[in-house]
């Protein structure tokens, strides 16, 4: 499982870069809490086969969300979203989906771990890993789209195993099993890349400078463009 302090990350960067002049702490924390929720399958390991990367890892919860929302604010003559909460919670409604997919579900999905993706339709951990370069001998190389002969498999898609098989170990549940296993070692992990504490480093950054008064300004965040929202 990506470390629970990525997952926040790459939440706030989208935070950052996607509400707009809905930008504040609470809709921040808003979109940071949607993308470490996915994390807490690991919690219904102790108690389910298999649960981490599976529960909210797959893609149904989404797609449910997403229409969920259209329906409900482009579709439906009254919005009881934008009646409760008004155009700041559309906007962070549509940016808290982003950061639980984009950067709750998919840091799984694109790396060692995988995710159940298709669960419980077909039980099988995918994992999405390649490259793609250009050669100056062999022209454009990529390795994202090929066949794999373990396991079912949906191109590009390598399949690692299923909830009988793949275990995940987490700092909630060591063995990926359930049990509580007191005896067991838990290792909590901040970060397991350089390129994740870069990661880290960018989303405090952004942050603390959309926060910066002359910044939310500079971002269009005023009370003209407030009012332009709020029209639409």
């Amino acid at each position: 499982m990506a470390p629970t302090l990525l997952n926040a990350a790459l939440g706030a960067l989208l935070a950052a870069a996607l509400l707009g002049p809905a930008f504040d702490g609470r809709t921040v924390a808003v979109v940071v809490a949607a993308a470490v929720l996915p994390n807490l399958d690991a919690v219904a390991s102790l108690v389910v086969t298999g649960a981490t990367n599976t529960l909210l890892h797959n893609v149904w919860i989404p797609l449910v969300l997403v229409g969920l929302l259209y329906w409900d604010t482009a579709l439906s003559e009254r919005s009881a979203l934008r009646e409760r909460y008004g155009w700041r919670g559309v906007r962070t409604a549509w940016v808290a989906l982003a950061g639980f997919t984009a950067a709750g579900v998919a840091p799984d999905l694109f790396g060692t771990p995988g995710a159940n993706l298709l669960y419980p339709l077909e039980d099988a951990y995918y994992v999405v890993d390649g490259l793609l370069l250009f050669s100056t001998q062999d022209g454009i190389v990529q390795t994202f789209v090929s066949a794999t002969a373990e396991g079912p498999g949906v191109l590009p898609f390598e399949s690692l195993g299923t909830t009988e098989t793949h275990s995940i170990s987490t700092w909630v549940n060591p063995d990926g099993r359930p049990d509580l296993a007191l005896g067991s070692e838990r290792e909590f992990v901040v970060v397991d890349a350089g390129w994740q504490a870069v990661v880290v480093a960018s989303a405090l950054a952004s942050i603390a400078i959309r926060f910066r008064p002359w910044a939310r300004v500079r971002t269009g965040d005023t009370a003209e463009d407030s009012a332009t929202e709020a029209s639409r």
